[in-house]
């Protein structure tokens, strides 16, 4: 039965697969009969990521088309096969509604989609929004942002519903000070080479108030090993490192500060469990999405942000031990996020794409 069905497309990043993953979860538990489709790009990563979730996933063949030279000649030459592909996965599942996450893989189908006449709605992760999703939004029915200042972009389509993250990001309890500083370095699911030389060559400054720190550093898999022993080198004995941390809530609630990029997912998670933050925007982001979001946190007062451009270990340092020596001030930045939180996101969009579909039926 059609109202039976759901697709819900794009990909490419974490930053568009999260938000999918948990809005398809909210779906499913709303309406255990629901068959949902998860419609990606075809990267070995997205592949592992929808394998470990256990979900309905069809990979699509295709690539971003903002590359120059043979990059954009490459792309454009798949363009016909993914809308080729879309159309017969349209047909044979004959959805009730088509979502669009973001990331290049949702735009042939939902575009095929709105021109037969199936409701569409897309979801928006940054302030600025994506390429595809500019594209799009002529043809959709609705575009969910998750940030306020974003309602401009979609010309009345818009509402403001926030980011879909993990529901136990709502119930990171306050933390507790203790006289030390608990510091979470990440950055994002892939680590950054960036950020993880910027703590590197801080650590030397940080050295005369290493029994006050408490550090997490995630570091992504190729950067592990150095990372660890800098650490060690440097006196920081008690320096906890990883590759990834599965348990990031839990991680949350034992931090007093975040130092990360600001992706979308990531901003959201901050949101949503109220965490200050230092943040760097990735320079070569699309569209330089990051820098945007991380001024909507630091004009909320909830976060500091230093630019990849301007950034010196002693700039950081400086920053660190501001906060060391002013822990009041991370609660204050911690309040200042209400404003940005929007509470049971996924519950929100989830009610909205069934009002598309019993709309439509």
């Amino acid at each position: 039965m059609r109202e039976k069905r759901v697709i819900i497309s794009g990909g490419g990043t974490g930053g568009h697969l999260f938000p999918a993953l948990v809005l398809g979860r909210k779906l499913g538990q709303m309406d255990s009969e629901l068959e949902l489709t998860f419609v990606g790009s075809g990267r070995e990563a997205e592949r592992t990521i929808m394998a470990r979730h256990k979900v309905r996933f069809v990979p699509m063949r295709i690539e971003g088309l903002k590359g120059r030279g043979w990059r954009r000649l490459k792309a454009l030459g798949l363009l016909p096969g993914a809308f080729l592909r879309s159309l017969a996965l349209l047909i044979r599942t004959n959805p009730a509604l088509v979502v669009g996450v973001g990331g290049y893989s949702s735009g042939p189908i939902v575009l095929l989609a709105s021109w037969l006449g199936i409701p569409t709605l897309i979801l928006e992760q940054n302030v600025r929004p994506g390429f595809t999703n500019r594209l799009l939004l002529r043809w959709v029915r609705k575009a969910v942002a998750a940030f306020e200042a974003s309602l401009p972009y979609f010309k009345g389509k818009g509402v403001c519903l926030g980011n879909p993250v993990r529901e136990e990001f709502y119930s990171v309890p306050p933390k507790q000070r203790d006289g030390r500083l608990t510091l979470l370095v990440f950055g994002g699911s892939q680590g950054s080479h960036f950020l993880n030389l910027a703590v590197v060559e801080t650590l030397p400054l940080l050295g005369p108030v290493k029994d006050r720190l408490r550090i997490y550093h995630q570091t992504g898999e190729r950067d592990l090993d150095w990372v660890k022993r800098s650490y060690a080198d440097q006196g920081f004995a008690g320096a906890v490192t990883a590759p990834f941390f599965i348990e990031m809530p839990d991680l949350f609630a034992k931090t007093d500060l975040v130092l990360g990029r600001a992706g979308a997912t990531t901003c959201a998670e901050l949101i949503a469990a109220r965490k200050a933050s230092i943040l760097v925007p990735f320079a070569r982001a699309a569209d330089d999405h990051q820098a945007g979001n991380a001024a909507a946190l630091k004009d909320a007062g909830g976060a500091d942000v230093i630019l990849e451009s301007e950034w010196t270990p002693a700039r950081l340092a400086e920053k660190i031990l501001a906060f060391l020596e002013d822990p009041e001030r991370i609660s204050v930045m911690e309040k200042n996020l209400d404003p940005l939180k929007k509470e049971a996101a996924a519950e929100a969009i989830a009610g909205l794409c069934f009002e598309l579909m019993e709309a439509r039926r």
